[in-house]
Parts: C-alpha cells; structure tokens; sequence
C-alpha cells in the first residue's frame, strides 16, 4: 500500500513514516508539511491512502476531502488528530477512519490495514 504521510510538524511525519516503514507491504511516497504540498504529492505520487493531520488546515476538512477524492478516485484517507472530540466530525466529513495520536501503534496499524 502507498501512503501519503501529512502533518505539520516534522517529528510526527518522520515519526510515521518510521513506524510505517517497518511494515511489510506498506510504503510512504511522501510527506506533506501544508495542503499544497498535499495536493502536489497526491497528483505526483497517486497514494492509496493519505494520513491526513486534520488540524493541518484552515480551509474546511470536508473540501479537502472531496478535492482529495476528485483528484485520485477511490483513495482513502485516515484522519489523525491529537484531539479526540473531533473524531465524529472527521468521519462526518468524509474520512474513512480516525485515529487520534495519543492511540497506540497498534491502533494506527491496525486503521490502516483496515483501509
């Protein structure tokens, strides 16, 4: 599976995409410090799946998903948040899983496998 890893601080991104890395059958194919870049990278790399920090923006969750799901059909997107309130907001927007990131590892792993 190719995952897109977006997050505004760098340590969350490198700390993805370390767990991630560790996998059999999972690859990061990027990192997204903004929603820009976010952009770029999935119309460059065309991921399975975006781990996508939900607080990342200023714009509406809801449009970056549809914007997200306009360019790549059929991608998936995990919400990550270190907010657990948000939760049932995210999914209402549109994210097909959340996790927030005081979840454990297994959790995450498991939200991706799942995706």
């Amino acid at each position: 599976m190719r995952i897109l890893v977006s997050d505004h601080r760098t340590k969350i991104r490198s700390a993805l995409r370390l767990l991630l890395e560790q996998e059999p059958n999972l690859r990061v194919v990027g990192e997204a410090s903004s929603i820009d870049s976010l952009m770029a990278l999935v119309k460059e790399n065309r991921p399975d799946l975006v781990l996508l920090d939900w607080e990342m923006t200023k714009r509406r969750d809801s449009e970056i998903l549809m914007v997200l799901r306009k360019l790549l059909p059929g991608i998936k997107v995990i919400a990550l948040s270190g907010n657990p309130e948000v939760s049932s907001v995210a999914l209402e927007a549109g994210a097909d899983a959340f996790v927030c990131k005081c979840d454990s590892v297994d959790r995450l792993l498991a939200a991706v496998s799942a995706s």
